[in-house]
């Protein structure tokens, strides 16, 4: 597929995904979802990318649904469309967000499906669709109760206030803040970081970890032992123990 709104790009074991409609905001219209669906799906079958960073061009990472089209969309429109914080949240391999500037209502949902959220001090975030007289439809309601508490998710969905990327690390919506220019070299850093790892072993802890998010502790933590006991019979578990006696830096097979 040709991407329009989408750059994909690979770099070693690591895939920048931007959106790339910098006249809208980056906003989201139903071309953009399908380049980004796409793109994904080509990330998750390229075995040689290990970990997928998302990011936007201009002054946005995504600043929410293309308003035009919202005008348009129908219930039964909005259920299959406003999926993509899942997408994230289920990719087998890490996801980092590399939110360089707005990240409000679809693209603070895509914010939050990512496994690690790196701010610019110029970010910003937000649910503001209360002020459309609509909810937060792609995941707002829940993922930010998780991730901030539920009086504070209530606040910011109730008011659809938009906050700075200092307020956002202070209540727990990132991961950390930092300057503009350092942005893509810390998101780089740590990415080149996991895709060291073993990416079998972070794939389990992917999983038990999204595990835990939708279970109570007792069934999270029978889930963690399966897939503890699953990441023992590794070929990269033999290789990092022989690694660590050996004094060596392990080489991981993903297997």
């Amino acid at each position: 597929m040709a991407f329009e709104n989408i750059i994909l790009e690979k770099e070693g074991g690591i895939g920048i995904l931007t959106f790339n409609r910098p006249d809208a905001m980056n906003s989201l219209n139903n071309q953009t979802r399908a380049e980004f669906r796409s793109a994904m799906a080509d990330l998750a079958a390229d075995d040689e990318i290990k970990v997928v960073i998302l990011t936007g061009s201009g002054k946005a990472f995504v600043a929410g649904s293309d308003i035009k089209e919202l005008k348009q969309t129908t219930p039964l429109d909005a259920h299959n469309i406003h999926r993509l914080g899942d997408l994230v949240q289920n990719f087998e391999k890490p996801v980092i967000a590399a939110v360089n500037g707005f990240a409000l209502g679809g693209g603070c949902e895509i914010v939050m499906g990512c496994d690690i959220i790196i701010a610019s001090d110029k970010a910003k975030f937000g649910q503001p669709e209360i002020n459309l007289g609509i909810i937060p439809g792609g995941g707002g309601t829940q993922r930010l109760q998780q991730m901030v508490g539920v009086c504070r998710a209530k606040e910011l969905i109730f008011t659809g206030d938009i906050i700075r990327a200092e307020e956002a690390d202070r209540i727990g919506l990132v991961n950390r803040v930092v300057p503009a220019d350092q942005l893509m070299p810390t998101v780089k850093e740590i990415a080149g970081k996991i895709a060291a790892k073993s990416t079998a072993a972070v794939k389990i802890a992917k999983a038990s970890i999204n595990r835990g998010m939708q279970v109570g502790l007792e069934s999270g933590l029978a889930y963690e032992r399966e897939m503890y006991s699953l990441s023992l019979t590794l070929e990269d578990k033999a290789e990092g123990i022989a690694s660590f006696i050996e004094k060596r830096a392990p080489q991981f097979k993903g297997k």
